[in-house]
């Protein structure tokens, strides 16, 4: 079995995350997350590089792994393969830390369907660009 990861589409993929993320934790969530996790408007504004240099290596990461995973199987099968990725591997997992830190459900709700949205655009670019 050959493992194909377009560079191109992984790279797509990871800035996707921060397209979605920055909707969806500025203009749809921003004031339930803030509430939810904790986070002042003041705790957002130090460490800004640092957060989003961390992030983008770990789009890129999550972009990469997908990709092998979805290989040449194009756009309808890296959109399926995302979306499954997205609610059994992410949202489970983050579901059962959520549970043992006894977390809000009302953050778990907007980080997992979050990803679930991140994941799905990321495999439906992965699978355009490399199928």
């Amino acid at each position: 079995m050959d493992i194909v990861i377009n560079p191109l589409a992984v790279a797509l993929a990871a800035l996707s995350t921060f397209i979605i993320g920055g909707l969806w934790y500025s203009l749809l969530f921003a004031t339930r997350w803030q509430r939810a996790a904790g986070v002042t408007d003041e705790t957002l504004r130090s460490g800004s590089a640092r957060v989003f240099i961390g992030s983008f290596s770990l789009a890129l990461v999550m972009a990469a792994s997908l990709a092998a995973f979805i290989g040449s199987g194009g756009t309808v099968f890296g959109t399926s393969a995302g979306f499954a990725v997205g609610v059994t591997w992410v949202t489970a997992a983050f579901g059962i830390n959520y549970l043992f830190e006894r977390r809000p459900v009302s953050l778990f709700l907007i980080n997992a369907s979050y990803n679930i949205v991140a994941f799905t655009i990321m495999g439906a670019i992965i699978g355009a660009v490399q199928g």
